[in-house]
């Protein structure tokens, strides 16, 4: 054959194996795997690392949830097992005799008892305030930022919403005033009962002279002398008087707990109707008449403690007792932003400006 051929028919020839040596092109080819490895278990470490940090935060979010979750249902049956014995000693101090500062509210109100608080901490006097919540809703928003200044007194009304005056569920939420006042006497305690519509201008208390049983304010418009007698006024076209329920102030005596008793059993002589549309007002004025002659009764100066018919409406005699003024109602006008408008046109609405200054902070 010729060689030609025999070439044809030859295998190729194989250089002999030699070992890889640490600079042949074989082991640059490894790098990429090699490097790939480093990777795989660099990002498998920092997996299981944000694996474990995930559960351990997960664990910490959940703890701290049940944590919340279970504190804040521990408060709400605390609150809800308070008592107004327990309140009000609270409140006094710990103390078995004082003067507790008693308001009633639901929650559409909480604006207005903000207002309230916040002239009474400029008193000094907020400390002694319980707030008798209608609502459990309340009683939790209260004491939730001021803990123990709130207690619902059962069987809580149904849900509240801002009644209008004269409704029957204005009646209902007002007519358990009385029991709450009774009670506070029974306990030792003096009590200052307020509508939350007011605000003070300056400290009640050194007008609070004397021990008579109960005082109040009139809550007619008619002007009367600055040295008007502080007596019982004579009843009106209706055969009694025209005393507000709106501020009270007593001292723990039979006379005091006298004309409470009264008022329970005249607001119920004097239900409400829908003929009639009763407030628990006139059930207080027929139970102070009907009990003058065995109790002693304290007015009010009209200067200090001026119905709202008066003080919103005669801008002369507003102007001729300027300085006299010690706490003002927000009466006669109905209506909730009826109320807070004539508040913020007499520079009385606080809570925009100064909800910092009141113990329950801004309200949301």
């Amino acid at each position: 054959m010729s060689s030609t051929s025999s070439q044809l028919h030859q295998r190729p020839l194989h250089k002999p194996y030699t070992p890889l040596s640490p600079n042949s092109s074989s082991n640059n080819l490894s790098k990429p795997y090699y490097f790939s490895l480093i990777l795989n278990r660099t990002s498998f470490f920092i997996f299981l690392t944000l694996i474990i940090l995930l559960g351990v935060f997960s664990t910490y979010i959940n703890n701290q949830y049940t944590f919340y979750t279970s504190s804040t249902v521990s408060n709400e049956v605390k609150w809800r097992r308070y008592t107004l014995p327990e309140a009000v000693r609270f409140v006094a101090n710990n103390e078995s005799s004082g003067t507790v500062i008693v308001c009633a509210v639901s929650l559409p109100y909480l604006p207005f008892l903000n207002n309230w608080l916040i002239s009474i901490k400029r008193q000094k006097h907020h400390e002694k305030v319980l707030v008798i919540a209608e609502d459990y809703a309340t009683l939790f928003t209260v004491n939730g930022r001021w803990p123990g200044h709130a207690v619902l007194v059962p069987p809580a009304p149904e849900a509240q919403v801002a009644h209008k005056f004269g409704s029957q569920g204005f009646f209902n939420f007002t007519s358990r005033r009385p029991r709450h006042l009774l009670q506070i006497l029974e306990l030792g305690y003096n009590v200052m009962y307020n509508d939350v519509d007011m605000v003070w201008l300056t400290d009640p208390f050194p007008y609070l002279k004397g021990n008579h049983d109960v005082y109040f304010m009139d809550d007619m418009s008619a002007v009367k002398p600055l040295d008007h007698p502080n007596v019982l006024p004579p009843p009106g076209k209706k055969g009694r008087t025209y005393i507000c329920s709106c501020m009270i102030f007593m001292h723990p005596t039979p006379g005091a707990k006298l004309v409470m008793k009264k008022w329970i059993e005249e607001l119920q002589i004097q239900p409400w109707s829908k003929a009639k549309k009763a407030n628990d007002q006139p059930a207080f004025n027929w139970a102070l008449n009907k009990t003058a002659g065995q109790i002693d009764l304290y007015l009010l100066p009209q200067a200090a403690f001026p119905t709202g018919g008066l003080y919103f409406k005669n801008q002369t005699w507003v102007d001729e007792t300027k300085g006299k003024h010690v706490i003002i109602h927000n009466n006669y006008i109905t209506g909730f932003e009826k109320k807070i408008k004539r508040f913020k046109d007499y520079n009385l609405w606080l809570v925009d400006d100064h909800a910092s200054e009141s113990p329950l902070g801004k309200l949301e």
